[in-house]
């Protein structure tokens, strides 16, 4: 707050404007003296009807006028019958409307609290009231004012308002009592809070530095951040080593925890190649299980397609096709084992092959399935075959429990109906969801695992394509040649390029891949919203918001998406008198901006233009924003052909999607890609970054910057280390 001198403000709230779940912070309209008020500020939970005690100050908003930022608050109960009803009629308490409320304030008046609370019988006086419902009444009316009590409790340790929530569901009137004795339960599920957030309150608490709660806490949080970096295990002298230095405690007393914990099963240990590594139960059970079921797929293989030679002679002969060598070996080896691997880069012919696969096992009458790991991928999937494909999400029947975790349908007591299973964009599986895949598989189906084994690994723990392959217990194939079609193409031959080392070919102006160069950083922002803009509009007939994309390696920075985004949407689409818009804590979204979804979302409903319904909208799908209602927070985004209605909460997984990561763009494909190439964190400057950028232009990509920078992630060859053990429990055979 400002020097301003703070004031008091008490009212009832009239409406909730704006809501961020995840950090509290409100849009009230506060009713005070007959006088209705915008209040703003964070508060932990608020329903129309509340009745507040507001600390604070006048502030003027250039765009809003005059509110009331608070800084602190408190409930107060509802005070006078008139109150009161507002309150219980807003459905603040389960069972109660707008009718059942006049019934019970007509009957106790200003007394009506206090009756609900502390003689629930008398409400059976009421029509319409059982006892039982006058209990389950009482016990509602007390949980809610009992959780506003903690919630205000837990604000000291400065908690936010979705954890506390999360906290008060866990744990109920017992929350602060189980905080105070370990904080650190907060890091796990369902609340998972910062280790460090946990830490500051064992510090307010007097908690000392070696309480074995921190130690333990301390070393999941590390294995739980790397698997966050892609390792489903530790090395056990690495994780030593790194708690140790994270918790300032001496190395003897974290191998003593450690080995503590894997007593009891908290962690798992293993030894493998003469190493030993820890890891968090959870995914050495997924890494062992998919080792298990591959080998048993290995050992006990799909029924043999005979005749297959001659079956690939006739579909060349009746579709004017000669598949070379590599393709014609990765088609027969699916007729034959029914297990494999089909990797290559672009223009090697993947797609011709995979079409072939499909249409053979139709023809031999299997039942086939395609899926992909996201939505952009699925849809890509079923243009280039024909044939529909579902995110593996989708296909195997996902549901979200209380606390937003997936849970499948589709398992071993519930299979798919499948003979053949084909999954594209491989190298985006990671290791949690590819166990749900192979639990669904019912028994002797056919796997066919397709991708571009140089792109970049999955988002999550795991290196399951790569694996697979340095196994060499699956069947694989890689796709080299490049056909002559594709040679032409600098996209194409210049992804080959660098994907060996070699720096690609920048001179040349005649082709679909071109470097601009610059060194200054503002004259590279200014380039890139110039191609965006005019540029490749004016010159190819591109739609900036359906043809062209600009990718990042990272978000922060002056070239990183965050800016990018803003700078591009200045000039695209900017404020205008009229023109509606609303606030999210990134962005300012307004009607006509290209935005992105940022997180699975199977329950959002759409409405397709021919009229049919559905519900799903994914990961990285991109659309437009048609129209905002900004007094209700309500927005209609179109996503090719489907409309989809949000409001305030769904809003937040929204971002403005001029520019994206190289990493959000997996999966997907754009006619034209602009690139910033300019210093930034050496970790996303790296071979298969570059490489995965250049592979999503279809017709034209656009780099800008330095040519050292370039060369940088050409020479950058880390293919970030991840520590995992599908491949050493594969080649330890069956399990």
């Amino acid at each position: 707050m400002s020097e301003q001198q703070l004031l008091e403000l008490k009212g009832s709230v009239e409406d909730i404007i704006f809501r961020n779940k995840s950090n509290g912070y409100s849009v009230l309209t506060l009713y005070c003296d007959g006088i209705a008020l915008t209040a703003v500020g964070s508060i932990s939970d608020v329903s129309i009807g509340d009745e507040l005690r507001l600390i604070g100050v006048w502030k003027n908003n250039p765009n809003y006028g005059e509110q009331f930022a608070f800084d602190y608050y408190e409930h107060q109960l509802p005070s006078g019958s008139a109150a009161i009803f507002k309150y219980l009629s807003s459905r603040a308490i389960k069972g109660i409307g707008a009718r059942m409320a006049k019934r019970i304030v007509d009957a106790f008046g200003d007394n009506t609290l206090e009756v609900m609370k502390n003689q629930p019988d008398r409400l059976t006086e009421i029509k319409g009231i059982s006892a039982e419902k006058a209990k389950f009444i009482s016990e509602e009316i007390n949980r809610s004012f009992g959780m506003k009590e903690i919630l205000i409790q837990l604000e000291k340790y400065n908690i936010s308002a979705l954890e506390a929530v999360r906290i008060w569901k866990s744990y109920g009137d017992t929350a602060v009592s189980v905080i105070e004795d370990n904080p650190y339960v907060l890091c796990g599920d369902p609340v998972f809070v910062p280790f460090e957030k946990a830490d500051r309150i064992a510090g307010i608490l007097g908690k000392p530095t070696n309480d074995n709660y921190r130690l333990r806490s301390g070393i999941i949080y590390i294995i739980s951040y790397n698997a966050g970096n892609g390792h489903t295990c530790l090395p056990l002298d690495k994780l030593v080593s790194a708690a140790s230095k994270f918790l300032i405690i001496e190395s003897e007393t974290i191998s003593s925890v450690i080995s503590e914990m894997t007593d009891d099963a908290s962690l798992i240990c293993d030894d493998i190649d003469d190493r030993t590594f820890v890891f968090l139960p959870s995914y050495y059970k997924s890494e062992f299980y998919c080792a298990d079921r591959l080998n048993m797929m290995l050992t006990i293989p799909a029924e043999r397609i005979n005749g297959g030679e001659l079956a690939l002679q006739l579909f060349e002969q009746s579709e004017g096709i000669s598949y070379a060598e590599l393709q014609r070996k990765a088609i027969l080896e699916a007729l034959s084992g029914g297990l494999l691997i089909l990797t290559g880069g672009p223009g090697t012919g993947k797609t011709t092959t995979l079409n072939a696969i499909i249409r053979l096992y139709d023809q031999c009458g299997l039942k086939v399935m395609l899926a992909a790991p996201t939505g952009r991928a699925a849809q890509r999937m079923t243009e280039v075959t024909g044939v529909e494909a579902k995110t593996i999400h989708r296909l195997l029947e996902v549901e979200w429990d209380k606390n937003d975790r997936p849970r499948f349908t589709k398992n071993e007591r519930n299979p798919l109906n499948c003979d053949a299973m084909i999954l594209d964009e491989m190298s985006m599986v990671d290791i949690t969801l590819f166990e749900s895949l192979l639990r669904a598989l019912p028994l002797g189906c056919r796997l066919i695992m397709v991708g571009d084994s140089d792109q970049l690994p999955s988002v999550g723990a795991g290196n399951v394509l790569g694996d697979l392959i340095e196994s060499g217990k699956i069947p694989a194939v890689r796709l080299t040649e490049i056909f002559r079609q594709s040679m032409q193409s600098l996209i194409i031959t210049n992804a080959h390029r660098i994907v060996h080392g070699e720096m690609p070919e920048i001179r040349r102006t005649d082709n679909d891949f071109f470097f601009m160069c610059e060194s200054d950083k503002t004259k590279i922002a200014e380039k890139i919203v110039a191609l965006y803009t005019q540029r490749l509009p004016s010159a190819y007939k591109y739609d900036p918001l359906s043809d062209i994309q600009v990718l990042c390696p990272g978000r922060k920075g002056d070239l990183g998406v965050t800016e990018l985004n803003k700078k591009l949407q200045q000039v695209v689409n900017p404020p205008e008198k009229g023109k509606d818009e609303i606030r999210t804590p990134l962005y300012v979204l307004r009607k006509g901006d290209k935005v992105m979804q940022t997180k699975n979302n199977y329950d959002l409903p759409w409405l397709r233009d021919d009229g049919t319904e559905g519900a799903g909208i994914y990961n990285g799908d991109i659309g437009v924003i048609e129209s905002i209602d900004k007094p209700s927070g309500i927005a209609e985004i179109r996503f090719d052909d489907k409309v989809v209605t949000y409001n305030s909460d769904n809003l937040l997984n929204v971002e403005l999607a001029y520019a994206a990561t190289v990493h959000k763009s997996q999966g997907s494909e754009f006619r034209a890609v602009i690139m910033p190439m300019y210093y930034g964190a050496p970790q996303l400057y790296y071979r298969n970054l570059l490489y995965t950028a250049v592979t999503r232009a279809k017709e034209k990509i656009i780099l800008v910057g330095n040519v050292s920078t370039l060369r940088t992630m050409v020479d950058n060859n880390k293919k970030t280390k991840r520590y995992s053990a599908l491949k050493a429990f594969l080649e330890r055979g069956a399990l």
